[in-house]
């Protein structure tokens, strides 16, 4: 069976929304609040060396396809298989094509097959939909130290029994970020 790995940046608060930029009260957020450190983006380059595929939520698809095929720093994920989880779009954007899937039973489905890592990016209402399923293995976080006070959690506010995490890796940087790797613990 497949992992399943959410990869996020997050402020202490939990906000996720647009770290790199867009539309947002606060985008940008990763660039502009705290100051750069190569160190903290090592597990980037490892996630894209580890994965097996990719699996994101409709609009995050629809602001990556435009852009990610062009970013040399994600060549590698320009060669991976993508799944789109919607029950709305028809089919994938022909710049980065995709597998369109419609449900967390097809996600579900998808982990049982062979190969590397999937990983989750952006993502939000996506990323805590798995988790209140119970899909997700693992996390990759790298929490910035903000408090943005609004935007998407990356969390759910659903009401459900608590979910254990195991802290499997951490570093603190220069700059303040923390990795944490987080395995979810099932009993």
């Amino acid at each position: 069976m497949r992992k399943l790995i959410v990869t996020a940046f997050v402020s202490a608060d939990g906000v996720m929304e647009a770290p790199g930029g867009g539309e947002y009260r606060n985008a940008g957020w990763t660039f502009k609040e705290v100051p750069f450190d190569e160190a903290a983006y090592e597990i980037k380059g490892r996630e894209q060396e580890e994965a097996g595929a990719l699996l994101l939520g409709r609009r995050s698809y629809e602001e990556f396809a435009p852009v990610w095929p062009s970013m040399e720093e994600f060549g590698r994920y320009n060669t991976l298989p993508r799944y789109v989880v919607s029950t709305t779009l028809a089919e994938g954007d022909p710049r980065w094509p995709a597998t369109v899937l419609r449900s967390l039973d097809e996600v579900a489905e998808l982990k049982q097959t062979d190969g590397g890592p999937i990983l989750v990016h952006g993502s939000g209402r996506l990323g805590a939909a798995l988790a209140d399923a119970g899909l997700v293995d693992r996390y990759h976080l790298l929490v910035f130290p903000l408090l943005l006070g609004a935007g998407k959690r990356l969390f759910s506010e659903a009401d459900k029994d608590a979910t254990r995490l195991a802290l499997v890796e951490h570093e603190v940087y220069a700059n303040g970020v923390q990795k944490q790797v987080l395995d979810v613990v099932t009993t």
